[in-house]
């Protein structure tokens, strides 16, 4: 027999099951094994790690405004997007290619929705409201902004195969008259004084928010946010650099089926170790990227010294915007330093020559430089990335 303790099927007028969760915390109350309690710690020493290191960087923003990018990227590669990194690094450049994937507007979307949920946490508290807004954020403009961004959804949604019928869906989320009091439910809960651990709370929420399923589109991505957000407003984290998608990604089988377990035998517990798991392993990665970041930022410091001699100092200046702007123009040099156009252009072949800066475009007008090095460190398919300088 199904357990009911995250909620229950209920068959609706028009005889399909649809699932209504119960509202959090879990009843019977979650069991903390000593097993959880350990993960739990562990998860607690990364993520105090990662917060430490970042304290380290000389600008930890210049490190969030590629961390961002690169979540939005993982983020949206689970809805099927194609875009990477550098595809989204080239668009807000400016760089239209006809090799540039249709689909990096929604990536661009998903950093100006996060962007905008970081600001107004100093406004507002994770709520209905702010989760509506980032939403409406997140589709403006693109594909699915005609299933009413910001709105929640007033018809049924299910989840399964492509083509799948609502009666052959793996799983239906509540009707939409349940919609907004499962949110209400939900708030409420984030919003309540428990004992649970903050990281429990915050994987509970996060499944909770899953099931629910709010809207026709961008329930995936919300929710993902969802976890940052609420990070960032406990402030265990300065900043808002520790996202799971790269980790919900690696293991999607696992991740579904830890969700759909929870709905049919109360499986809190279990997707509690799963999330701690994803915490740590994410937490470790990115402090390794920082230490990274240090490495390289130093070894082309080292080199610029070595090899600019008198003008030094002006790559000194490049290399430091660089960290926010990866890919650059001579104009955009010209002007950082106040040189004339040609000792700019000079400084840029002289980055090119250590391997700082590579060329991308192929043209020679409006050409515009990358710095590789630097981009490799955030890729989204590698994680174990060793530093090469060639220097």
């Amino acid at each position: 027999m199904a357990s009911t303790r995250a909620g229950q099927y209920l068959t609706q007028p028009t005889n399909y099951r649809a699932f209504i969760p119960a509202p959090l915390p879990p009843n019977p109350p979650l069991k903390i094994s000593e097993k959880l309690y350990s993960l739990l710690s562990e998860a607690n020493l990364a993520m105090g790690r990662l917060d430490g290191s970042i304290q380290t960087l000389p600008n930890p923003d210049l490190f969030v405004f590629m961390y961002v990018r690169k979540e939005a990227v993982l983020s949206s590669q689970i809805e099927g997007t194609q875009s990477s990194l550098q595809d989204v690094l080239a668009a807000e450049a400016k760089i239209f290619s006809p090799g540039l994937p249709q689909d990096v507007d929604e990536v661009i979307n998903y950093v100006r929705a996060m962007n905008y949920g970081l600001l107004r946490l100093n406004e507002l508290p994770v709520c209905v409201r702010l989760i509506r807004e980032i939403h409406s954020e997140l589709l403006q403009g693109v594909r699915g902004e005609h299933l009413t961004p910001g709105e929640l959804r007033r018809s049924q949604n299910w989840i399964g195969p492509a083509g799948c019928t609502l009666k052959e869906a793996i799983f239906v989320p509540p009707p939409p008259h349940e919609v907004q009091r499962c949110l209400s439910d939900l708030e409420a809960f984030l919003h309540s004084e428990t004992n649970l651990p903050l990281l429990v709370k915050i994987g509970l929420a996060h499944a909770q928010f899953e099931t629910i399923h709010p809207f026709l589109d961008g329930n995936g991505r919300i929710g993902r946010l969802l976890i940052t957000f609420l990070l960032c407003e406990e402030k265990v984290l300065l900043k808002p650099v520790l996202y799971l998608s790269h980790y919900f990604k690696q293991h999607r089988q696992e991740y579904y089926n830890q969700l759909q377990s929870i709905r049919d035998n109360g499986s809190w517990e279990e997707w509690i170790a799963f999330f701690l798991k994803g915490i740590i392993q994410v937490s470790r990665q990115a402090t390794d990227t920082v230490r990274n970041v240090l490495n390289l930022r130093e070894i082309h410091r080292k080199a610029i010294l070595d090899h600019f001699g008198r003008v030094a100092g002006n790559g000194q200046r490049v290399l430091e915007f660089l960290y926010e702007h990866p890919i650059l123009s001579v104009n955009e040099v010209r002007d950082l330093t106040g040189t004339t156009y040609a000792a700019a252009n000079s400084l840029v072949s002289r980055l090119v020559d250590i391997d700082i800066l590579q060329e991308i475009t192929g043209q020679t007008r409006n050409r515009r430089f990358i710095y590789h090095n630097y981009i490799q460190l955030f890729r989204e398919d590698d994680y174990d990335f060793e530093l090469e300088t060639g220097l």
